[in-house]
């Protein structure tokens, strides 16, 4: 099992390795000036022809945003168990260490998207009420495959009917692709911002996914 951990764990920072390369290609390969107010955007030979077969639309991108609450909500609902538990057990080392665990990666995911909003790889193809917003990656879907996933990782232990988890399980994922799907044909993102989304999100999953178990096993030897 420990080797197991150890190959998901690199599974994971591979993952981030190539999110890291990747957004070095989005910044200066193919570089035009495509986008709103001649802003400028990577890789614009295949952004601009996915953005030319997808028409815009509003009403999937408020949707989106509308439900983009419920992962926000679901990450506040383990925050406050955590909380919960702190009172009740006195101690932050009786906080269950899954739950520890997740709040760290809650905190690891705002800082990269504070730090997206602050170093920015190009902007949005529509403009939002008049205005420039940064666009990769695509923060909804950051959101939703950080928070989705990780949810049926902690629900896992703590739901035992195995019909419950089952559709537990294909609820999220469904929720999951529906977002993400719905997301690029609002046409609100570059297909890259999508992408980008996509491989860090997945790289952060599986690396959390790996260090908490490990932690727990250190945990668990140690007890």
């Amino acid at each position: 099992m420990e080797n197991k951990n150890k190959k998901i764990l690199v599974l994971g920072v591979s993952l981030l390795v190539t999110f890291v390369i990747y957004t070095i290609l989005v910044r200066f390969v193919d570089v035009q000036m495509i986008g709103p107010r001649e802003s400028s955007v990577g890789f614009a030979t295949l952004n601009g022809y996915i953005h030319n077969l997808i028409v815009a639309n509003m009403s999937l991108y408020t949707i989106t945003d509308w439900l983009g609450l419920g992962p926000i909500a679901v990450a506040l609902g383990f925050a406050i168990l955590g909380l919960v538990q702190l009172i009740k057990r006195q101690s932050l080392r009786k906080v269950d260490h899954d739950i520890l665990a997740l709040g760290v990666f809650y905190i690891v995911v705002i800082v990269v998207y504070f730090l997206f909003e602050i170093v920015v790889i190009n902007y949005r193809p529509i403009l939002i009420d008049g205005y420039l917003e940064a666009s990769y990656p695509s923060s909804t879907t950051m959101l939703v495959m950080c928070v989705m996933p990780t949810t049926a990782i902690a629900l896992k232990v703590r739901i035992k009917n195995t019909i419950l988890k089952r559709y537990v399980n294909i609820s999220i994922t469904t929720f999951t692709a529906f977002m993400i799907i719905a997301r690029l044909l609002s046409g609100v993102h570059w297909i890259t911002d999508i992408i980008g989304g996509i491989i860090l999100c997945a790289g952060l999953v599986i690396t959390y996914y790996a260090i908490k178990n490990i932690l727990t096993k250190n945990t668990n030897s140690i007890c």
